[in-house]
């Protein structure tokens, strides 16, 4: 997916949602932004809160806003933190992989981007390997 217009719009849509970050504690802004198996694009923003663990990651938002429109699938999935050129990238948290296996396959691509663009992609499974998901709870 790198290059195409879904690219594209992911981006857009997740350093909106990372301008509409609530960070006041920490100032590390994190945009999300979901294609769901509609097509459409949901986005989520990290929300901190005084009370640490009460805050959401943006990833967790924006698979929230997915469920609340009715799907129930992530075909990609683009996660925007850090700053420009930064050497470090800011991949999706322990929780927010598992998060994101709920509703993905191991293959399901995990692009991570700064505000200038594209620094990497994954599949799921390079950054969750061996993962516990639904299949494993199959009847």
């Amino acid at each position: 997916m790198t290059d195409t217009p879904e690219l594209a719009h992911l981006i857009e849509a997740a350093r909106a949602a990372r301008e509409n970050a609530h960070a006041p504690y920490s100032k590390f802004k994190v945009g999300a932004a979901i294609l769901g198996e509609s097509g459409r694009i949901f986005a989520g923003c990290n929300v901190e809160n005084a009370a640490y663990p009460q805050g959401q990651c943006a990833e967790s938002s924006a698979i929230g806003a997915m469920v609340t429109a009715g799907d129930r699938r992530i075909l990609a999935i683009l996660v925007m933190g850090g700053e420009t050129g930064a050497e470090d990238i800011c991949t999706p948290c322990g929780g927010c992989r598992q998060r994101i296996r709920e509703f993905a396959t191991p293959e399901t691509p995990i692009h991570i981007c700064d505000p200038a663009g594209l620094r990497r992609s994954f599949p799921l499974e390079t950054l969750l390997p061996e993962s516990f998901g639904p299949t494993n709870l199959a009847f």
